[in-house]
């Protein structure tokens, strides 16, 4: 081994350190675990170290020194190329997140809209409900008069033309027409019961 070789790499190393310990201080005060910009400024300091390792390795001919370069920069480079992979998959993995967060936000927009159409439609339905129920009610009043006043004139007619023979008959007549109205009332009162609940049947699927 050549002493003055060994002295000169020692000398060379011992420079390259002094150099880079108020470097490699101040990049450890930046932030970045792994990543960021203390990354960057570590590789871009190791990369001087190397290119200038190489400068010295080729003035003074010392292919220890010059190999010690090479490896050194092939390492920069390998590290530059992961912290690149690394920012691009931080890059997508944000991109992700604004997607997943635009699609989240489109979802909650779409449910309070179907929310709202839903209580529209029910309000529709009870109103149409409500509708047939009054105009029902409508109908049986109206009904019932006609019933009524039916009956009037039939009594009038008994007292004004009818013999007291057919008195009896014509009776039987008017309760069998009381009991037809009350069997069309109860029909007429079925019916709407039913129709009010496939209404509501109806309007509490369309809900869900």
């Amino acid at each position: 081994m050549n002493p003055i070789r060994t002295i000169e790499r020692t000398a060379v190393e011992g420079s390259l350190r002094i150099v880079r310990l108020p470097v490699d201080t101040a990049i450890r005060l930046l932030p970045g675990n792994g990543g960021g910009p203390s990354a960057h400024a570590k590789v871009t300091v190791d990369q001087v170290d190397a290119t200038v390792r190489a400068l010295v390795g080729a003035l003074l001919r010392d292919e220890t020194i010059s190999e010690d370069a090479q490896r050194r920069a092939a390492a920069v480079q390998e590290r530059r190329e992961a912290l690149e992979l690394k920012a691009r998959a931080e890059q997508k993995g944000e991109q992700a997140d604004e997607r997943l967060a635009r699609r989240e936000e489109q979802a909650q927009k779409q449910r309070e809209q179907a929310n709202k159409s839903a209580q529209a439609r029910r309000k529709q339905a009870e109103k149409q409900r409500e509708q047939r129920v009054a105009s029902a009610q409508k109908t049986e009043q109206q009904r019932t008069r006609a019933s009524r006043q039916a009956a009037a004139k039939v009594e009038e007619a008994i007292a004004k033309r009818e013999p007291r023979e057919r008195l009896a008959t014509l009776r039987e007549k008017e309760k069998a027409l009381a009991v037809e109205e009350k069997a069309l009332t109860a029909t007429d009162e079925a019916r709407r019961l039913a129709e009010a609940a496939a209404e509501v049947k109806a309007a509490r699927k369309s809900a869900d």
